[in-house]
């Protein structure tokens, strides 16, 4: 779905996460951040994903990533879907979809028989110096965790 590649210079985004914050890329500068993408909060496999980033964070922040989501839903369906599963992480809401198109991640998905636009569920791993390292476009929401680290 996606155009961007590893080596390519990430989009720079700004959004509000769950908790009204205006939040940037460029604000996590120096760090390794996971940027995930996600069709909407508090359905099963988007739970199982974020769930799994949940269950793996403090290993992830001690190899130096931060993570962050981005699913076309509200601040405030964040805010209840980061309280209902004790969310550590960041979560950005992209309603009108300018990072979801920045990141080429919307667009033509089939589900139970019809092809209607969505949310793609994609990864992308970002350097401290805010270049793509690597992209995962098939993301398997159980093990989504594994999928980053692998060859690391």
């Amino acid at each position: 779905m996606t155009t961007l590649q590893p080596g390519d210079k990430a989009p720079n985004f700004e959004a509000e996460d769950q908790n009204g914050e205006l939040i940037k890329l460029s604000d996590f500068e120096g760090r390794k951040v996971i940027l995930y993408f996600y069709p909407k909060d508090n359905t099963p496999t988007c739970t199982t994903e974020a769930c799994n980033f949940r269950d793996n964070y403090s290993s992830l922040q001690k190899k130096g990533y931060e993570v962050i989501g981005v699913s076309p839903d509200s601040v405030k369906k964040h805010h209840n879907f980061v309280t209902k599963q004790e969310l550590p992480f960041t979560l950005l809401a992209d309603t009108d979809k300018t990072i979801i198109n920045a990141y080429g991640v919307w667009g033509p998905k089939k589900f139970m028989g019809k092809i209607s636009d969505a949310v793609h569920r994609e990864t992308f791993v970002i350097n401290g110096e805010g270049i793509i390292e690597k992209v995962i476009l098939k993301v398997k929401s159980k093990i989504a965790t594994d999928q980053v680290l692998m060859q690391e």
